[in-house]
């Protein structure tokens, strides 16, 4: 059976969304059907939009999302019809290096649905990170579906489907921030002050902001921020600096992802410190660092995949700690919006002015 919906498709580069029916077959082996409840607006959908992923054109977008299983392959036996699960782009396979040496967050060979979902007129759709939840279903693998508590609210929970289990992913898993730590985090949208977030959850007792833009600054400090930096007013690493005794911070995290950022994070951590990058560079940029600081500082240079997640373990954890009030995921939800306003989602997204619109359907 082909199941006719609505989707949010980008034709080409720059394009403008459009609503489109879109088919979605029945899922095969390994794989799931999904009615879509709530999808955040990310970076990454806007990237694809632009044409910075790949030239994979048309794209189904929407990624970071809550639904209900609705149909499973013959083989699947990880979720069942029924299940509210949060989508996540990292289904492990088990068989990769990685996974064999006991470290699956870093499966090196994640997988998708086999089928794809198409226009009416039988063109394929390439689905934003093999998820494209911007419509009423999708069709993804079973791996992806990672089941949840149906009492929390799909609109918060759904964002640990991207960008806020990458903030809080960068701190916990990559940075391994620890009580009593002093951690600088860098540009301090979505991603940023999730990570901001997780430094506090993890017992961090500096946290220092970082941002050219005072409302993101102050949206910092609800979010477990103790000091906040300008950088558009004062010099970053000599303000951390002074704020850590003059040593530098222990985690410093660039949410930014340039080249001019990620070298204020490393001559902002103190020796021995651990420097995470999160931010994701364009292809062009290259960055140039004294070999000799780098060894003479000593300490960790690290990349966040996803926050080094592991969907099935870290997700019901992180639901569990927001059920109880201890991570205020709402705080991430600035407005609930339909499917018809990802455009003006996107234009809000470039001014600063949310941390994530979720479009509800």
């Amino acid at each position: 059976m082909v199941h006719k919906v609505k989707g949010a498709i980008v034709r080409s580069n720059n394009a403008p969304v459009t609503l489109e029916t879109i088919l979605v077959p029945d899922p095969g082996p390994g794989e799931a059907l999904v009615d879509i409840l709530t999808c955040g607006v990310c970076h990454t959908d806007l990237h694809y939009k632009q044409g910075a992923i790949n030239d994979d054109f048309p794209f189904l977008l929407g990624h970071e999302a809550t639904g209900v299983v609705s149909a499973v392959g013959p083989d699947v036996t990880s979720v069942a019809p029924g299940d509210r699960v949060v989508l996540n782009w990292r289904a492990v396979c088990g068989e990769c290096r990685a996974c064999r040496r006991g470290e699956p967050q870093y499966c090196f060979n994640t997988h998708n649905a086999a089928q794809k979902m198409t226009l009416e007129d039988g063109t394929e759709l390439t689905a934003a990170l093999g998820i494209g939840a911007f419509a009423e279903k999708t069709l993804v693998a079973a791996g992806q579906c990672t089941k949840v508590d149906p009492e929390a609210d799909p609109a918060a929970v759904g964002l640990l489907g991207c960008g806020v289990m990458a903030g809080l992913g960068a701190a916990i898993n990559t940075g391994n921030v620890g009580r009593g730590d002093s951690v600088a985090v860098i540009g301090c949208g979505g991603v940023g002050v999730a990570a901001i977030a997780g430094a506090a959850l993890a017992g961090a007792t500096t946290v220092i902001a970082v941002d050219i833009d005072p409302n993101k600054l102050e949206r910092a400090k609800d979010l477990g921020a103790t000091h906040t930096v300008d950088s558009s007013a004062v010099d970053p690493v000599e303000a951390i600096r002074e704020l850590t005794g003059g040593f530098g911070a222990d985690v410093v995290i660039d949410a930014v992802g340039r080249p001019e950022t990620y070298k204020q994070a490393f001559y902002a951590r103190d020796l021995a410190g651990t420097v995470v990058l999160v931010g994701v560079p364009s292809p062009e940029m290259t960055l140039e660092l004294p070999l000799l600081d780098v060894f003479g500082r000593g300490g960790s240079l690290k990349s966040s995949w996803y926050g080094d997640c592991l969907p099935s373990r870290d997700f019901p954890m992180l639901i569990d700690l927001y059920r109880q009030g201890r991570l205020d995921l709402d705080a991430f939800v600035t407005e609930r919006i339909g499917i018809d306003q990802i455009e003006e989602a996107f234009e809000k997204m470039h001014s600063g002015a949310v941390l994530r619109s979720v479009v509800e359907l």
